[in-house]
């Protein structure tokens, strides 16, 4: 390891092992419940304009390159916040910025419902996202850094999937709002979900210890030990001693600094890849399933397939990562990923297979996306990881833009289901790699 490397991660074994190295307390499974109860808001709210866009476009006469702005504005804005947001984290701590754009989020959600045209809620809608952009790698952050090292793969799964099951939950509450009281209701109900879980995180989420030991702000000692006295851990006679990086230097120059560019770029590299292919699944499988001959509500079933299945997969994926180690985990989850949606390409189209199908590629995508948050915690140390951690999301919007793009254009280019895609898989395999290399120094917890 290199000086710079134990510079950067010197706060880390005095305070947060503390509590990463014995069995979780009541307050740290709170602490994570919160998280994850914050990211299942994020899935609802980061995918109100999908919910909503039939009856946005017919209310408002949309044409399609308009609708195609709106539904872009979220996505937009979480790259942004992933970005310009999320770094704040290591100047400004965890929870400030957690906070903060919780309320940025519930705010714009709850103007959004009184938006009176395209242009107010595209505005409404990249605010929005940008807090969510944000607040992913503050969620992160305090979820690795308050799980035990035995359940923190686990935790990280639980917030990973934590989105999906928002979003399930929100498409299927949509439709009846919708039906019942118009597209505006559901923004007012994310909107007010969100208001009303800030006085909760307010009250219940703490300042990370590694952040409070590394910069050190004011009343940091009791701060420190007003958290270790909830989680039954002896309080500090004395701060640590202060990490260099922590007193002078930029987190963006620390990342880029040549003892820490390779994992940086890994890890960068990682997101954009198989948020590349998992965003090509999302926007384009229930499209596939309608053009292979199935109804439109078969379509739509088994996109709630690969959804569903997908929660089971990330939890399986942060249990068995406990056990057998990130490296391997990762590895055989993006392999078999590659090998199921290759499968899925020469399908003929027979429901019973094609929506079995589905949900193993739903099984194994969202476990591969489980495992890009419990890299960052590995990659990134407490004193930059918001930063790194928001420069790999921002990759992976980055390539969650390209994959429906480039799906497209292969699919108007004329290129058979089966060629498109091994082509939209690959990235998979080329993340396997890196994920070896990243991981090269990690040891089977088997």
């Amino acid at each position: 390891m290199s000086a710079m490397n134990d510079t950067l991660a010197a706060p880390q074994p005095a305070v947060g092992a503390m509590l990463r190295g014995r069995p979780m307390s009541r307050y740290q499974r709170i602490v994570i419940g919160i998280c994850i109860a914050i990211n299942v808001l994020d899935g609802f709210d980061a995918l109100a304009s999908a919910f909503t866009a039939p009856a946005v476009a017919a209310q408002w006469q949309l044409p399609a390159a308009l609708l195609g702005m709106l539904l872009s504005a979220s996505v937009a804005g979480m790259a942004l916040g992933s970005v310009l947001i999320a770094p704040l984290g290591d100047k400004l701590g965890r929870r400030p910025i957690v906070l903060g754009c919780l309320a940025m989020i519930g705010t714009a959600m709850l103007a959004s419902a009184f938006a009176a045209n395209v242009w107010q809620l595209a505005g409404l809608r990249l605010v929005t996202g940008l807090g969510v952009g944000g607040i992913i790698a503050g969620i992160n952050t305090l979820v690795a850094e308050y799980a035990s090292d035995r359940r923190r793969d686990l935790a990280l799964s639980m917030t990973t999937v934590g989105y999906a099951v928002g979003a399930i939950c929100g498409g299927a509450a949509s439709g009846l709002l919708v039906g019942s009281y118009g597209w505006r209701s559901v923004f007012l109900v994310g909107g007010l979900l969100s208001v009303l879980m800030v006085p909760v995180a307010f009250a219940w989420l703490p300042e990370s210890l590694d952040f409070l030991a590394g910069k050190q702000p004011g009343n940091a000692l009791a701060r420190l030990n007003q958290v270790l006295h909830k989680a039954g851990v002896a309080p500090l006679q004395t701060l640590p001693p202060q990490g260099e990086q922590a007193r002078q230097g930029s987190a963006w120059r620390s990342l880029f600094h040549p003892d820490f560019r390779r994992l940086t770029l890994l890890a960068c590299a990682c997101y954009l890849l198989v948020m590349l292919t998992n965003y090509f699944l999302l926007s384009w499988m229930p499209k596939l399933l309608v053009d292979m001959g199935m109804s439109m509500e078969q379509g739509i079933s088994g996109a709630v397939i690969m959804n569903l299945s997908g929660v089971a997969g990330g939890i399986a994926l942060g249990w068995s990562a406990g056990r057998y180690g990130l490296r391997a985990m990762s590895v055989i989850y993006l392999c078999l990923c590659f090998l199921s949606v290759a499968w899925f390409g020469s399908l003929s189209a027979a429901p019973g297979h094609v929506l079995a199908v589905s949900a193993v590629i739903g099984f194994l995508i969202t476990g591969a996306v489980a495992s890009l948050n419990a890299l960052s915690p590995r990659v990134f140390p407490p004193a930059v990881r918001a930063t790194g951690t928001g420069l790999a999301l921002g990759f992976g919007r980055l390539g969650g833009t390209a994959g429906p793009w480039l799906a497209g254009v292969l699919i108007q280019a004329g290129w058979s289901r089966t060629q498109f895609s091994i082509v939209l898989a690959t990235p998979l395999l080329a993340a396997a790699v890196l994920f070896t290399l990243a991981l090269a120094k990690e040891r089977s917890t088997a």
